[in-house]
């Protein structure tokens, strides 16, 4: 509700100034147990990640303002300038107003309300909490005050250590610890939430995004890659000098800055720390340094050799005939340019007709022909394509959608055996011919019925011949992370609670590839796609199981794995792993989206060369 604001007057100037001059002396045994000026912002904010004073009525609690933010969550940050000298008590806090508030920065208030904590996303996003003050009144006492010096965050001030382990006994929180920000990275910046904060020029390691925000590190060598930006590289590597960077000056005001991974933010950016939920930590900048660019480019792969056959996944995010032709352009001139035209193409999500109308329609030859039309017309093949249409709403992603994977292949280098009866719910199989693997239905789909498949997109298996030899692709989505805690998780570790689905999906998936290979087990097989899971996750275990595939990222040098860019971390979703026969091969992925402002589609590309 809308906060109720006192007049600014001499005599509430006097009793502020009293109220400060108590709370300096609260440790006295003259000062009243009840009195209103023994509450500080420090002792809301207390020692955990938890207010002692949750649910409780404060009065009188005095601060400057620090922050007021208009838009989203309403509301101001205010901060006491009268530090303690605990490290583990911060003493800025969030008041939430809902409508916009009638305070400014600078202005001297006294603040009382009720201390609550706000879990952004919910109780099952498993986030932290955000301690603030709700239902205020507040009372302004002056304006135009100096403001609480910012803590200055440092690659030095930040812990290389994330996050304590969890308490088992609490289902793995960390909400009930004690702070100790001298040790971990979460409870360092727990210790600052709402404080007054400062940041020095840092380099981008997440590009301005849609909703007009970026992340920047300010720790510039942990984890680089040669492009810019912050490689996850295990479950242990968080990058903990992360931060998210939002602007409180409305957009219409001034607009965000643009910019790619590896660009810098330079100068001072500074304000209240916050804790949101699309990313945790971010400083809410009342002051923002200006952007830098450094000229970071989309990569081009090499062309294949004439003997080389080159497979490619690219994840085109959506695509159906109601999206602009630009799109359909952009995507076609990086298959042409930046892909050097693969002979075989695996695309995710291809909508159908119609794109999210939900009325029925499943077909997507006219999302497919539009796609290869562009990719004629920029100069690229003229591709020819197999795909098996989904049951209507049956394979999850947008409703009326209906995406699904489809092959794309040059006829001018490589032939697609066609093995008929393929449907939405037959499961091809394998079969010997002449004493090779072969297909019973090409294109197929994967164990459709399997519970595996549930809401997601069943395995699209084909049979390919190139230069007389026969080549078996499985184009693959994978569920995806939705529903997993983030980093930021008050458990530690996270839950990765969609990770269950794409283990049983993997095995469905490694079970097939090893029939292949007991009937032949010289198979060319590649098994390629959005797998939505990292190149060191159970889920890539499970497919590599028994020695059947090889997951060929893991031939880059692990600064250069990643195909996404998420919360300023490049890590791996797309893959392509290779049967053992498959041994010397030339791998790309090829970052022409994840680490800029305008992106084609949210993922990068892959490429695998080989000489069959």
């Amino acid at each position: 509700m809308p906060s109720s604001v006192v007049p600014r007057t001499a005599a509430v100037a006097a009793v502020v100034a009293a109220a400060l001059a108590a709370g300096l002396l609260a440790g006295s045994s003259a000062a009243s147990a009840d009195s209103a000026a023994e509450v500080r912002i420090h002792d809301i904010q207390g020692t955990t990640r938890t207010s002692p004073l949750a649910g409780q009525q404060v009065t009188g609690i005095p601060g400057i303002v620090t922050g007021v933010r208009t838009y989203g969550s309403k509301g101001f940050w205010f901060q006491d300038p009268q530090a303690d000298a605990n490290p583990a008590t911060s003493e800025g806090i969030f008041v939430y107003t809902g409508s916009n508030p009638t305070v400014a920065v600078g202005d001297s208030v006294l603040v009382g309300g009720t201390v609550g904590e706000y879990i952004p996303g919910g109780t099952s996003s498993g986030n932290q909490s955000l301690t603030q003050i709700t239902k205020p009144a507040v009372t302004v006492v002056s304006s135009q005050n100096p403001l609480p010096a910012p803590v200055t965050i440092t690659a030095r001030s930040v812990p290389s250590a994330y996050a304590p382990s969890g308490d088992a006994a609490a289902g793995n929180s960390i909400n009930a610890l004690p702070l100790d920000p001298g040790t971990y990275a979460l409870d360092y910046y727990e210790s600052l939430e709402g404080t007054n904060v400062r940041i020095g020029t840092s380099r981008v390691v997440g590009a301005t995004d849609p909703y007009a925000e970026l992340w920047v590190t300010v720790k510039p060598h942990e984890n680089p890659n040669r492009r810019g930006g912050a490689v996850y590289g295990s479950y242990t590597a968080q990058n903990t000098g992360r931060l998210q960077i939002q602007s409180l000056t409305p957009l219409a005001q001034q607009p965000f800055p643009k910019a790619n991974v590896g660009d810098v933010l330079t100068g001072t950016t500074e304000g209240p720390l916050d804790f949101n939920q699309f990313g945790g930590y971010t400083i809410t900048a009342r002051t923002l340094g200006t952007v830098t660019d450094r000229g970071l480019k989309p990569e081009a792969t090499c062309k294949q050799g004439r003997g080389e056959l080159a497979v490619a996944t690219y994840n085109v995010e959506n695509l159906d005939p109601t999206d602009p032709q630009e799109k359909f352009d952009a995507l076609a001139k990086a298959v042409v340019n930046n892909l050097a035209s693969p002979d075989i193409v695996a695309l995710e999500e291809i909508q159908d007709n119609n794109g999210a109308k939900n009325d029925g329609t499943v077909a997507a030859d006219e999302t497919v022909k539009k796609f290869t039309a562009a990719i004629a017309a920029a100069g690229g093949p003229a591709y020819d394509w197999r795909s098996i249409n989904p049951e209507n709403n049956k394979d999850g992603g947008e409703p009326g959608g209906n995406i699904r994977q489809v092959f794309l292949f040059n006829p001018q280098r490589v032939s697609f055996t066609d093995r008929a009866g393929g449907d939405a719910q037959t499961a091809t199989g394998v079969v010997a011919e002449k004493g090779h693997a072969a297909l019973t239905l090409s294109p197929g789909r994967i164990d459709p019925a399997n519970s595996a498949w549930e809401s997601s997109r069943k395995p699209l298996a084909g049979e390919f011949t190139f230069r007389g030899r026969t080549v078996f692709v499985i184009a693959n989505h994978f569920g995806s992370k939705g529903g997993d805690e983030g980093l930021t998780s008050h458990h530690q570790p996270p839950n990765r609670s969609s990770e269950a689905k794409r283990l049983l999906q993997a095995q469905t998936v490694n079970a097939f590839v090893k029939d292949v290979l007991k009937t032949d087990r010289r198979a060319d097989v590649l098994v390629l796609g959005d797998i939505n899971d990292f190149e060191f996750s159970a889920t890539t275990k499970a497919l590599t199981d028994g020695g059947a595939l090889y997951p060929a990222v893991k031939s880059l040098p692990r600064s250069e794995r990643y195909s996404y860019v998420y919360q300023g971390n490049s890590q791996v979703l797309d893959q392509i792993l290779i049967s053992p026969s498959i041994d010397d091969f030339a791998y790309d992925s090829v970052h022409i989206n994840a680490e800029f402002a305008d992106q084609n589609s949210d993922h990068d590309p892959q490429v695998l060369r080989f000489r069959p």
